[in-house]
């Protein structure tokens, strides 16, 4: 990365790097949680994080609660970050507060810049069609975001992984059971 920008919240000013997607929450937890390594945040929690932003946004615009073009922003951007385009953008390491709330605001940040891009404008200049806290996090909560993204992760482990694993495991057997049913 070249460079910083200089992103603003309600808290102050900070040094963000120049093509980062993020914002200054988590460029904050970067510095403040300098434990274990870098970017171990498992990328199913990642995943199911952009899962999550992308029904929110559209429940939300179902319920005339959010624009329907910040909804489909949204929802592009959650759909690059499920296909893992943007894996990198997402640097935080597990050692954080009980909420999650660092990873929460990370997914919001990274999807409302990315939105930013995808309309055209430039990262750290210009008006931002969708905010990280407004837009993306509306009507959710750290305290809730995140074991929902712990669900649907398990969720999708169990489905994609442990079931065809289990399934696997019977057939073997199966096939074993009727190989030796002879000598058994």
């Amino acid at each position: 990365m070249s460079g910083f920008r200089i992103e603003k919240d309600t808290i102050g000013e900070v040094k963000v790097p120049a093509d980062a997607l993020w914002g200054p929450q988590t460029e904050r937890s970067r510095n403040n949680f300098k434990i274990g390594p870098s970017a171990s945040m498992p990328t199913e929690i990642v995943e199911a994080f952009a899962y999550l932003k992308k029904a929110a946004a559209l429940t939300n615009a179902e319920l005339g609660g959010l624009d329907q073009k910040k909804c489909d922003l949204i929802a592009q951007a959650c759909e690059e970050i499920i296909a893992g385009q943007w894996a990198d953008q997402f640097p935080l390491v597990v050692w954080q507060t009980g909420s999650g709330t660092q990873s929460n605001m990370n997914m919001n940040e990274v999807v409302a810049n990315r939105a930013h891009l995808i309309n055209g404008g430039e990262l750290g200049s210009g008006d931002k069609p969708v905010h990280p806290n407004d837009d993306v996090n509306k009507s959710q909560s750290s305290n809730d975001t995140f074991p929902t993204a712990m669900h649907i992760a398990a969720y999708k482990m169990i489905v994609q992984t442990t079931v065809p694993g289990i399934e696997r495991l019977r057939d073997a057997l199966q096939a074993k059971a009727a190989a030796f049913a002879d000598v058994v």
